[in-house]
């Protein structure tokens, strides 16, 4: 597994995290031993579910798969389910341990698979070294599963392995220690001859190893182009030459090059990159100064590189380096790979996974490093952002990106090169439907962004000299959202974008000064206007509009310079509302009210009120009813609200249920049309089993909108889920004004911003 990254700024090395044998030992021995169970997705709790999943309802996907062997993939796990296989002879950097020992192995690349990309995985620990026995051990087991990952096997037996299975089954069979490295390495290849300007067909590049992985290494390269004649490969007895006899195999021979260059120090003068999968060491100081300018130096030896970058550093001060260590910048770590491969190839049914899947996976990481990095990102990080350049050519394991990015590229491979079985017409789709497997608050907002981009907003960003505000207006403005207006001082944005590596000068960016916009009279009449009588003078509106951004923003919308706003980031949520609603009114017939959507285990449940009424009446809970089912119906939800409070149904009583019970009378009168019901506890609410208790309640099935008795049960119930309860919370989303405001958490990350701002430009289309 690969361990917690700690990418260093400006290159530096962190100390790596040490975890001792017994921290170890304790982690997958406390609990349930191992890191693998497997949970139902089926109910199972009544005799019908029984019959359902087994004897008798059992027999009927059984004949179907029968009829058409496809059906399995839309009966059973097959279609996202992978077995991770090894012998253990090649444990790590262990070496021969046996079978059982790479257990833990195992089971760790399967938590990968589901914790990266949600591919159910299960591993499988085969106890022979017999080549034949392995395969014919494997290829039977075909049709459990829709690939096949082998791991930890010795070279040269991987080579005939996995060849032999590729031919002997019908599904992807991929050996990730080969082409995973591969992968990765070619990725960060990429990147670092475009920051060299070299290109692929004149580099010279040197590998030092000749096994499982720098052999797929060597073979992918020349299948991106790479010109073999400019490929020497190096084992521990030297170049292996045309002519060469002494250790050799069919493997190597087939990338022997005709030179006369003999060892390893002779072959890397002059040479661009060196691709290092042999030992410690490997790499001396004379050989390193005999490289080209700029070389390109990937250590990849694990533990311990051939040559750390310390080394280099001290030897010459134009190299890019990559190794295979968490502790330092540019770590080819196959977990960028393997999960996002799978998933694209599981996604379309794929019978192999070839070269163009590779490729395709590899372009698609180098592209994503030369995109600008999010916040959540940085946080993974310890708030380090990295950027493009030669300490930041490879993405990093926790960049949430990959999931929407590798397999796309990987599905879109396979499908145009004849590989897939099943084609995805619309692979922008796809992309989405992927980020929201990752990301619960992705499946919630696809909606939203998909109306928003039919029709794009114009969207104030009031805090825009803050970094992730900018971040996130060049988000905004790059998934096609609308413009992006940031307002603020135009050197102080300036400067901050340059620091921060943020290019704003690009289509659909507007940068407004409230002190020299030519719209400040208008705004400040029309504030004045409003608050003249509210004890406000001239000049205490010219100092509102000319020194505080949220009013300046808010006269904007309310004007129609602007199709809505977003802030919060620098102020609490109730100061940034009082500055919004001196300046906006409710909109007619409607409460202002602060909605929060708790997303848990795929499940979604809108809250109200969660931000503006401390303890509001019988008929201001009735109010927010509406307001809150009429937000969930425009979100793609049919309400069922539940009102709840401390007591169920009239036991035990008190002040505030006769309040919530008041409310149901109240909703009684005005025939509303949607389903409510009231007062209710929350685990009534929300467990079938539990409303069955009640059947006289009037809900069809558990509530999706919650409406609480008081702010502070609301705000500390979602806050509570939020931080132990493993939810994902959007909001409080602003409701009821007439014009489209949303004010996000003190703070906020550049995605939440991105998610406020697209729901304000969608509400602003309402």
């Amino acid at each position: 597994m690969a361990p917690k990254e700690n990418h260093p700024k400006n290159g530096g090395k962190r100390s790596r995290p040490s975890v001792t044998e017994k921290e170890a030992l304790d982690f997958h021995s406390e609990g349930r031993p191992g890191k693998l169970e497997i949970v139902p997705t089926k109910p199972m709790a009544t005799q019908r579910d029984l019959s359902l999943a087994y004897s008798p309802g059992v027999a009927v996907p059984v004949k179907a798969i029968a009829a058409d062997p496809a059906a399995a993939y839309d009966y059973t796990t097959r279609g996202n389910m992978v077995a991770v296989i090894s012998n253990g002879t090649a444990i790590l950097g262990l070496g021969n341990l046996g079978a059982l020992a790479s257990k833990p192995v195992m089971e760790g690349k399967s938590v990968l698979f589901k914790r990266f990309a949600d591919v159910d995985s299960i591993d499988l620990e085969v106890d022979t070294e017999n080549v034949d026995e392995f395969i014919n051990c494997v290829r039977y087991l075909g049709p459990s599963f829709g690939g096949i990952n082998l791991e930890d096997i010795k070279a040269p037996e991987c080579f005939i392995i996995e060849s032999r299975l590729r031919e002997l089954m019908d599904i992807p069979v991929f050996h990730d220690d080969q082409h995973g490295t591969a992968i990765i390495a070619a990725a960060g290849l990429i990147n670092a001859l475009e920051l060299t300007g070299r290109d692929l067909k004149n580099t010279k590049l040197v590998c030092n190893g000749a096994g499982a992985a720098a052999i797929a290494c060597i073979e992918l390269i020349k299948s991106m182009g790479f010109n073999p004649e400019n490929i020497i490969l190096c084992d521990t007895k030297g170049v292996i030459y045309q002519g060469r006899t002494e250790g050799m195999n069919q493997w190597k021979s087939a990338h022997a090059v005709k030179t006369d260059r003999r060892t390893l120090e002779e072959a890397m003068k002059g040479a661009d990159v060196v691709f290092g999968l042999s030992q410690k060491g490997a790499f001396t100081e004379e050989m390193i100064r005999s490289m080209a300018e700029r070389p390109i130096i990937f250590a990849m030896a694990n533990p311990d590189p051939e040559i750390t970058p310390e080394e280099v550093a001290r030897i010459r001060d134009d190299a890019i380096m990559a190794t295979g260590r968490s502790d330092y910048p540019n770590q080819v770590n196959n977990v960028l790979g393997f999960p996002y491969i799978f998933r694209g190839a599981l996604d379309v049914r794929a019978r192999q996974i070839n070269d163009a899947m590779k490729i395709a996976a590899a372009e698609a990481l180098a592209n994503l490093a030369r995109e600008d990095v999010p916040d959540d990102v940085a946080a993974a990080y310890q708030g380090i952002r990295p950027r493009f350049g030669p300490q930041y050519i490879i993405p990093v394991p926790f960049d949430p990106r990959l999931i929407s990015a590798i397999p796309v590229a990987v599905a879109k491979a396979a499908i145009e090169s004849g590989a897939a079985r099943r084609v995805i017409e619309d692979l922008d789709a796809y992309g989405r439907e992927l980020s929201a497997r990752r990301d619960p608050i992705a499946a919630t907002t696809q909606n939203i962004y998909a109306q928003v981009r039919r029709s794009p907003k114009r969207v104030v960003f009031a805090e825009a000299e803050e970094e992730q505000v900018m971040r996130a207006a060049v988000s905004f403005i790059n998934q096609g959202l609308g413009t992006a207006i940031l307002l603020g001082r135009d050197d102080v944005i300036r400067s901050t974008a340059e620091r921060a590596g943020i290019e704003l000068d690009r289509p659909g960016i507007e940068i407004v000064n409230a002190r020299i916009s030519n719209r400040v009279e208008a705004y400040i009449d029309y504030l004045y206007a409003r608050l003249q009588r509210e004890g406000y003078l001239q000049r205490d509106v010219q100092r509102l509009i000319h020194n505080d951004r949220n009013h300046f923003a808010a006269c904007m919308v309310a004007l129609g310079d602007a199709d809505a706003m977003v802030t919060g980031t620098t102020r609490n949520y109730a100061t940034a509302l009082s500055d919004v609603r001196r300046c906006i009114d409710p909109k007619p017939g409607h409460k202002v009210i602060g909605v929060s959507i708790v997303v848990s285990r795929g499940r979604t449940v809108f809250v109200a009120d969660t931000a503006v009424h401390d303890m509001p009446s019988a008929q201001d809970l009735a109010d927010i009813a509406c307001e809150a089912a009429r937000l969930a119906r425009r979100m793609g939800y049919e309400p069922r609200v539940a009102m709840l409070a401390y007591s169920t149904f009239g036991q035990p009583r008190g002040e505030r249920s006769e309040r919530v019970r008041e409310a149901v009378a109240i909703l009684d009168q005005r025939r509303v049309n949607f389903e409510y019901d009231g007062e209710m506890a929350a685990d009534v609410a929300l467990n079938a089993a539990r409303m069955e208790q009640y059947p006289f309640n009037r809900l069809s099935g558990t509530a999706n909108v919650l409406v609480m008795p008081a702010i502070h049960s609301a705000s500390i119930s979602t806050r509570m889920l939020e931080e132990l309860g493993g939810s994902t919370l959007i909001g409080p989303l602003l409701v009821g004004l007439d014009k489209s405001v949303q004010i996000t958490s003190m703070g906020a990350k550049d995605a939440d911003i991105v998610n406020m701002a697209a729901i304000a430009a969608y509400n602003a289309g309402s």
